[in-house]
This record gives structure tokens, C-alpha cells and sequence, in this order.
């Protein structure tokens, strides 16, 4: 094509329509391009990815958090050359094993009310 409108146009008529020929492939890939990003089931595709992206990213920083939790908590029973440390587990042990039993013990009373005889 010309640079400019006042410069003639000096290219044979076969370079005319072979140029028109290539902008027309690449009006039609673009275009083709354009109908594959528009189509409901690349537009579906497309939020998809961006919601299971978002859910790994989400349930990494859980992960870690979760991580990070268990190994604060191992620290506490657990010392540094990773023996026990029983003057901590001792004492866990005997109020988890108290729970329980309070839970046991609160599970087999009766539920009804009792009345009293008269």
C-alpha cells in the first residue's frame, strides 16, 4: 500500500490481489479467533479454570495454615531431638481422657424430665 494518499500506488495488480488474499486469511483467522474466545463453552471453560485456580490457591494457604498449627502444637510435645516430652503429655492425656468421660457420663443420663411422686 501506499505510505502516503499523494504517492501513486506503483505495485503490478497480482501484488494488489495477493495482498488483499493475505489480509483476507488473517481477517479470517482473527475472526475465527474471536468466535472460539466468545463461544459459551470457551467462556464456561474459562471460569471454570479461573474458579478451581482460586480454590488451589485457597486450599494451599489452608494447607499451610494447617501446617503450621500442627507443627506449633507438635513443638509443645515434642522436644527438639524429637523425644516426647512427657511432663506435657501427661497432663493433655488426663484432661482429654476427663472430657470424655464427662461426655460419657452426660450421654447415659436420662434426657426426660423426672417427676416426683406426690
Amino acid at each position: 500500500m501506499a505510505d502516503t494518499p499523494s504517492t501513486p500506488d506503483t505495485r503490478t495488480p497480482a501484488q494488489i490481489e495477493a495482498d488483499i488474499r493475505r489480509r483476507r486469511e488473517t481477517l479470517a483467522e482473527t475472526l475465527d479467533e474471536i468466535g472460539v474466545r466468545v463461544h459459551p463453552k470457551t467462556l464456561v471453560g474459562d471460569a471454570k479454570a479461573k474458579v478451581a485456580a482460586q480454590v488451589d490457591h485457597t486450599l494451599g494457604r489452608a494447607y499451610v495454615g494447617v501446617n503450621r498449627a500442627v507443627e506449633g502444637v507438635k513443638a509443645q510435645f515434642v522436644g527438639e531431638d524429637g523425644s516426647p516430652r512427657l511432663e506435657r503429655i501427661v497432663p493433655a492425656a488426663l484432661v482429654v481422657v476427663g472430657v470424655a468421660g464427662l461426655v460419657t457420663l452426660g450421654l447415659r443420663r436420662d434426657p426426660a424430665p423426672r417427676r416426683r411422686k406426690r
